[in-house]
């Protein structure tokens, strides 16, 4: 029986790949929850919460997974928003990064308590963005979801 893609005994992949993630835009009463990011890359920036997809993973359980970890709350039924690419990339421009991330958006039930990596968690309304540090994009992909 050959190792599986996932065996930790087996080196990365050469060349490297995109690594597949999900962020869920959750909405309630007219805002929009976001994570302060408590690790790199962009560590203290506002976000979507969200994460990698593990290996056999569904995307929406992976969704409901980041966001219960992230957050404590537990997702509604998700609807696909776009999925986007983040490179992230050194100074001299060698991508350090690569994530391909489904952005989904839902409602949630609970009261947000962040964890996990998420420093912090609140509700915030979409003219208060622009005041925000926040990951690339994030503004775009908020807009796209309230539709």
């Amino acid at each position: 029986m050959s190792p599986s893609p996932a065996s930790p005994d087996l080196p990365a992949p050469s060349p490297p790949r995109p690594v597949l993630g999900v962020s869920v835009a959750v909405w309630r009463d007219g805002k929009v929850l976001l994570v302060q990011r408590g690790q790199a890359p962009w560590r203290g920036a506002w976000s979507l919460p969200g994460g990698r997809v593990e290996w056999g993973e569904p995307l929406h359980a992976a969704a409901a997974r980041e966001l219960a970890e992230e957050t404590g709350l537990i997702l509604g039924t998700p609807r696909l928003v776009e999925a986007l690419d983040a490179i992230d990339r050194a100074d001299d421009g060698t991508v350090r990064g690569h994530y391909v991330i489904v952005v989904f958006t839902a409602t949630a039930e609970g009261t947000p308590n962040p964890a996990s990596d998420a420093a912090d968690a609140a509700w915030f309304p979409l003219h208060q963005l622009d005041t925000l540090e926040t990951t690339p994009d994030l503004k775009r992909i908020v807009l796209l979801s309230a539709r």
